[in-house]
Formats: structure tokens, C-alpha cells, sequence
């Protein structure tokens, strides 16, 4: 669906984009000029992107297609600004030929018919691409919508469940853990509460914690139940595998093994961090976030200098074995961001050409400038990721069982609905209750009872 319209500013931006867009002479190689737009800019946000498209990759696109000019259109706005502008330059049928998006936003543009599948405007150079083999099919889905491939993944995560070594020990448990069912997560819990852990699982609920509550929580659960928030064209509503997941909240806090003050405090988040660097919370759900930007030893949000040693990671079950969905045994949920072909680009063969080159090894090992992050292609995790064991965990065990939040305008706001559930959990509410109420409220956010399985 469009866009809501915005005030005459953003409307100027666009009249300002029509008559600078970048889609050059017609295809042929020449005189072709090629434009990149992505919210990042030199010294300021997403700095390390706008210096490698302008160092690396511009210059080297250019050496291999002599009668092509690339340019970088950078922007250094928040998120929805960025949005908002590129929405209006394809809505007017300009913009630039290449487009950082974030992975949220493909369904809705897709449906608004702002972008179009790869292939239909690459031609069939896309389809035979060395890189789909070496991007897990589950990280191919952030740029899948419908079933078809509007984009190509740029960097990922994935969320896991970090416990601490030390009170794991202290209650007995066993090192490495692996838990294989929900029951699996409770017992330990149990113990961690006999050992004395003040919190023995955080897991975040309400609407304090905002998207860390959905994607560390509701989301990562209602895939190892066996569902996904949207699928079919219909909303999860109050099904089973939401009773479940609401069900297991409910157990959390009605067993004493959950802190429900932290859940509602403003900062909760950030203190669930701190407390479990402290070593007072035993079993922490996260994404490799955690391990790399808050427990890092030396430049970490709360940092651990033994966390090599005292922290350990596990996949997320399953409630049983095989009940994940696809039939896995483990679920995740994973993030990020794409880059899509502007459909009405008037060179297209050679724009697919530039996606594809910026995804390439070479350009992605390129990207991350000697960094141990995760990148969607295998064969470049394989390479950077050896010096960081959790980092390479997470690309070789949990990107290829992940999923992704559907990119559709709506989702916010069911997200919003979904913290309300939790949050009714930490009140006292039954996971019955919770679930009635979220299916009322869903069904009005999205339409009626119509596009939601209940």
C-alpha cells in the first residue's frame, strides 16, 4: 500500500529527485551513469559504508566497465526520512539504480509496486548468480517477499540463548547446554533458582523493552513453536502456537524464575545487560549483539573480561523436538538490511551488474574492513569469522535454521500488540486471557478477522 503522504518538504525532495536521478543514457555501456543511494554518509552515519562504496567499490566497478560512471548518492538521516525519500523517488519513477533498504520495508514496497523481483529487472543474469549458493536459503528470505527475491542481503545476526559458565556450575548444570526442548530451559531455570541466581532466565516481555521484546522474545518462541507472525497472507493471531509461547511466559513468571520489575522499568534492557555481566541473571536470550557490542571485554556496554571463558551460547529449542518451524528442532530470528534494483532504472542489465559486484567475496570481505562481523555469504564467514567461535556459530548453525519479521507497513504496530501480550503476562494475566485480548486488537490493526488465523 502507499506511504502515508508527509508534509511539503519531503514532497520538494522528491521534485528535487526527479530532476537529478541517476538512470543516465540508455543501456549499452556508453556514457551510462549508475547511481548508489544508501543512508550513509562520510563522517557521520553508517560512515564505514559511504567510504567503501566511494573507495572500493566505485573505483572498482569502473576499472571493469570503462564507459561507466558510478556515483554515490549518500543521506545521513534517520530511518524513516530515509524511508520516506526514497519511497517518493520511486514513486515518481526516479531515484537511483542501486538502493540500500532495510529488510523490514520489502513488503511494503513490494506491494506498493515500488520495487519489482530481481529478476524481472536484472533479466537472467540474476538467477544464475554465483552468490545465491553461498547465502543460506533462510538469509535469502530477508529479501523475499511473496515467495520472490526483491533483494539482496546485506549483513545479518541471529539470536541465541548466552548463559553464564559460573552459575551454571554453582547449580549443577552442565557445560557445553543444549537445551532440545521448553522444558529443557525450565528445568535449568529451576535449578539456577535452587543455586540462588536472583534471575535465573531473562527473556524480555513488555512494552518497555519495544522490538527487543518481539524479536528476543515473542518472535524467536512462536518460530520454535512452529509459526511465524505472517504467513499465507494472514496474521498469527490467537492460535496454539501463540497460546505457547504466551503459555511459556506464563511459566516464567508464575515460577518465580523471571524478574517482572525489570521487564517494566525503562531502562530493563539495559540493566538485564549489566546484571548478567554481574552474574546475577543465568540464562539470557539475544542476538550476537550482545556478544560482540555489550559483554566485549575491552569496549563493551558492560563489559566482561572473562567472556571467553564464562559465557556460553545454545541454540533455541524447539517446545519439542522437530516442532520448530520447516520441522527443525531450533529456531531463530534474524535481521538486517538489503539492497534492491530500482525498477525503473533505463539500465538495468547494468545496475544488476553493480548489485551483484557489491556482493561479490571480494567487495563483502572489502566491507568489513578486517572486522569479524556476519555477512550473508558463507564463503566469506568461513574465512573472517575463525577468531570469533560465537560469531561462527551463529553463521554456521543458527543463519541457516533462521527467519525474518514481514516487511509490511502494519508490522510496527502488531509488534506493539504482541508486547501488550507479554506485558499482560508480567501482570498476572492467564496466557488465555492474553491471547483473546491480542487477537481483538490484531484484528484491528490489520483488517478485520479475515487476514488473521485464530
Amino acid at each position: 500500500m502507499p506511504l502515508p503522504s508527509r508534509p511539503a518538504v519531503i514532497v520538494a525532495l522528491a521534485i528535487v529527485a526527479l530532476c537529478s536521478c541517476g538512470t543516465g543514457a540508455p543501456s549499452g555501456g556508453e556514457g551510462v551513469t549508475l547511481v548508489i543511494a544508501a543512508n550513509s554518509i562520510s563522517g557521520g552515519k553508517n560512515s564505514e559504508s559511504a567510504d567503501w562504496i566511494k573507495r572500493w567499490v566505485i573505483p572498482g566497478f569502473e576499472q571493469t566497465h570503462h564507459n561507466v560512471k558510478v556515483l554515490f548518492r549518500p543521506s545521513g538521516v534517520d530511518d524513516e526520512q530515509y524511508k520516506t525519500k526514497i519511497a517518493l523517488d520511486l514513486k515518481a519513477k526516479a531515484g537511483a539504480d542501486v538502493i540500500d533498504l532495510d529488510g523490514i520495508w520489502v513488503g511494503e514496497f513490494a506491494q506498493a509496486g515500488y520495487i519489482k523481483p530481481l529478476a524481472e529487472v536484472g533479466g537472467p543474469a540474476v538467477d544464475s548468480w554465483e552468490g545465491w549458493s553461498q547465502i543460506p536459503q533462510a538469509v535469502q528470505g530477508l529479501g523475499v517477499f511473496d515467495g520472490k527475491k526483491y533483494g539482496l542481503p546485506q549483513g545479518t545476526d541471529g539470536r541465541v540463548l548466552f548463559y553464564n559458565k559460573t552459575l551454571f556450575k554453582k547449580a549443577g548444570l552442565p557445560d557445553p547446554w543444549q537445551p532440545t526442548s521448553w522444558e529443557d530451559i525450565l528445568m535449568a531455570g529451576g535449578r539456577l533458582k535452587t543455586a540462588g541466581v536472583p534471575t535465573p532466565i531473562q527473556i524480555n516481555a513488555g512494552t518497555a523493552m519495544g522490538e527487543a521484546t518481539t524479536m528476543q522474545g515473542v518472535l524467536p518462541l512462536l518460530a520454535a513453536a512452529g509459526s511465524e507472525i505472517y504467513t499465507d497472507g494472514k496474521w498469527t493471531g490467537a492460535t496454539r502456537a501463540m497460546k505457547d509461547v504466551l503459555g511459556f511466559y506464563q511459566r516464567l513468571y508464575a515460577s518465580g524464575l523471571s524478574d517482572p520489575k525489570l521487564q517494566q522499568e525503562a531502562k530493563g534492557r539495559d540493566k538485564s545487560f549489566a546484571q548478567f555481566a554481574a552474574g546475577k541473571i543465568g540464562i539470557l536470550a539475544e542476538s550476537d549483539y550482545f556478544w560482540r557490542s555489550v559483554i566485549e571485554p575491552k569496549a563493551g556496554v558492560a563489559p566482561m573480561a572473562d567472556r571467553d571463558s564464562a559465557v556460553g551460547y545454545a541454540e533455541i529449542p524447539a517446545k519439542n523436538p522437530g516442532g520448530a518451524i520447516r520441522g527443525q528442532d531450533f529456531a531463530s530470528m534474524s535481521g538486517g538490511a538489503i539492497r534492491v534494483l530500482n525498477p525503473f532504472s533505463k539500465n538495468p542489465k547494468l545496475a544488476w551488474e553493480l548489485l551483484a559486484f557489491m556482493h561479490s567475496a571480494a567487495a563483502t570481505k572489502a566491507q568489513l574492513a578486517g572486522q569479524a562481523r556476519i555477512s550473508s555469504r558463507g564463503d566469506v564467514n568461513s574465512e573472517v569469522l575463525t577468531a570469533d567461535p560465537m560469531l561462527k556459530y551463529i553463521a554456521d548453525k543458527v543463519l541457516p535454521i533462521t527467519a525474518y519479521r514481514p516487511g509490511l507497513a502494519v508490522y510496527p504496530q502488531v509488534s506493539v500488540a504482541l508486547q501488550e501480550a507479554t506485558a499482560a503476562i508480567v501482570s498476572g494475566k492467564t496466557a488465555d486471557e492474553a491471547a483473546a485480548a491480542y487477537q481483538t486488537k490484531l484484528e484491528g490493526l490489520v483488517g478485520g478477522a479475515d487476514h488473521v488465523t485464530g
